[in-house]
C-alpha cells in the first residue's frame, strides 16, 4: 500500500466533479452523463493546457494549466460510462510545487482550507520520500508546512 492509499486524498470540488494532487500527479474526476461512450469524450492534453468535456458541447474545463505536465505520461479513461478520470504527470514534482487551482487563471481553485490540507499532505509525502523507513500516512502536520515545509540541513 502506498502513501496516498494510506493517507487518503484531499479533493477540491468543482461544478463538474473534483481534483486532487500528489507531488507527482494531478488527478481530475469529471462526472459525465450516464451511458457516455469514449467516442463522445473530448480530452486534449498539452504541456501547458487542457480541454475536456463532451464532443459537440462546450468544454467543461479548458485553458492554461496551473503548471506544466509531461504529455506522453498523461492519460484519460472513462469509467462506468459516467466518470472521466484524467491523470496529469507534473513536470515539477516537489512538495512546494502544489497547484492552487487547475488553471492558471484561477479556475477550479481549491478553497483556502482545502489547499492548506493539500499542502500539509504534500509536505508529509515529501517527508515519507526522504525517510522511506518511517510511516507518515497518519501524521498530523502543524507549523511550517507551506511551500513544501522546512529545508532540512544536509547530513554528512
Amino acid at each position: 500500500m502506498n502513501f496516498d492509499e494510506k493517507s487518503g486524498f484531499i479533493e477540491a470540488k468543482t461544478p463538474w466533479g473534483s481534483w486532487y494532487q500528489t507531488m507527482e500527479e494531478v488527478h481530475i474526476l469529471v462526472n459525465l452523463p450516464p451511458g457516455t461512450t469514449s467516442k463522445q469524450v473530448q480530452c486534449v492534453i498539452r504541456p501547458n493546457s487542457i480541454c475536456a468535456g463532451m464532443k459537440g458541447q462546450d468544454a467543461l474545463m479548458e485553458g492554461d494549466l496551473f503548471g506544466t505536465v509531461i504529455v506522453d505520461e498523461c492519460v484519460w479513461t472513462l469509467e462506468d460510462k459516467k466518470l472521466l478520470r484524467v491523470l496529469l504527470l507534473k513536470s515539477r514534482r516537489q512538495a512546494g510545487d502544489g497547484w492552487k487551482s487547475l488553471l492558471k487563471d484561477g479556475s477550479f481553485a481549491a478553497e483556502a482550507s482545502v489547499f492548506d490540507e493539500m499542502e500539509k499532505k504534500l509536505t508529509l509525502e515529501r517527508f515519507q520520500r526522504e525517510n522511506p523507513g518511517m510511516d507518515f500516512s497518519g501524521a498530523e502536520m502543524t507549523g511550517n508546512y507551506h511551500g513544501g515545509g522546512p529545508t532540512m540541513p544536509e547530513q554528512n
